[in-house]
C-alpha cells in the first residue's frame, strides 16, 4: 500500500537539508558582508555568490533575486531592533517624552553603527521589499509607543495614531541625513532629531507632563 523509501535514500534527506540550511546562511552573511564592506551597490547576487563560494545557479535555487535576500536580512535586523527598543521601554522608563524619544532614537542608533549592512538597506537600497518591512516595522513602534505614552500619562489620550507615524517618518528621513553625512551617524543631526520629536510630541502632551 505504502511505498516503501529505501534506507540510504531516506538518510540522505538529512544531509541534503542541512547543506541547503548551511549554504542558505552562507549567502546571507556573504550579502551582509558585501553590505557592510563595499556598500549597496556592490551587493549584486553574482558578488554573493562569489563571496559565499556558490556558483550563482545554486544561489538562484535559494533566492530568485537580490531583493528576496535583501528582504530576508531586513527581516532578521527588524528583529534585532524590536528587541532592543523593546528593552529600553520596557520597566520603569520613559517618564518624560524626551526619555521616550531617547528610548527609541538610542537603540536604533547604537543597532545601525553596530550593523552597517542593515544601515545600507535601510537607506541605501530601498528595495520594494525593504520599504515594506521598514514602513511595517516603523507602524508597529508607532503604535507601541503611542500606546505607553497614553498608558504612562505622557500623552493625551486622544492622541491621534498619526502623530506617532509622523514622529516616526521624521525620525527616518533625518538618520538617512545623519548617516549620509557621516558613515557612524552625524552626532548633531541626531540631537537635532530629539530636539524635533520631543518638542512635536509635547503638542500632544498630557495636563502635568
Amino acid at each position: 500500500m505504502f511505498e516503501k523509501i529505501p534506507a540510504s535514500r531516506a538518510s540522505a534527506r538529512p544531509a541534503v537539508q542541512r547543506r541547503g540550511v548551511e549554504r542558505r546562511r552562507a549567502i546571507l552573511e556573504a550579502a551582509e558582508a558585501l553590505l557592510e564592506e563595499k556598500g549597496y551597490e556592490a551587493a549584486t547576487l553574482k558578488a554573493i555568490g562569489e563571496r559565499a563560494g556558490i556558483p550563482i545557479a545554486s544561489v538562484y535555487h535559494y533566492f530568485s533575486d537580490r531583493y528576496q535576500v535583501e528582504a530576508e536580512l531586513m527581516q532578521r535586523h527588524a528583529h534585532g531592533l524590536d528587541a532592543r527598543i523593546s528593552a529600553a521601554l520596557d520597566g520603569s522608563g520613559p517618564r518624560t517624552l524626551r526619555e521616550a524619544a531617547d528610548a527609541v532614537i538610542d537603540p536604533l542608533l547604537g543597532y545601525f553603527r553596530r550593523h552597517p549592512g542593515c544601515t545600507e538597506l535601510w537607506f541605501s537600497g530601498r528595495s520594494a521589499p525593504v520599504v515594506e518591512l521598514v514602513r511595517a516595522f516603523d507602524a508597529a513602534q508607532a503604535e507601541r509607543l503611542r500606546h505607553l505614552l497614553v498608558e504612562r500619562e505622557l500623552l493625551r489620550a486622544d492622541t491621534p495614531r498619526i502623530a506617532l507615524q509622523l514622529a516616526f517618518e521624521v525620525g527616518n528621513r533625518l538618520f538617512d541625513i545623519a548617516f549620509r553625512n557621516s558613515a557612524a551617524g552625524d552626532d548633531a543631526t541626531i540631537d537635532e532629531a530629539r530636539r524635533l520629536i520631543t518638542a512635536y510630541l509635547a503638542t500632544y502632551a498630557a495636563d502635568g507632563a
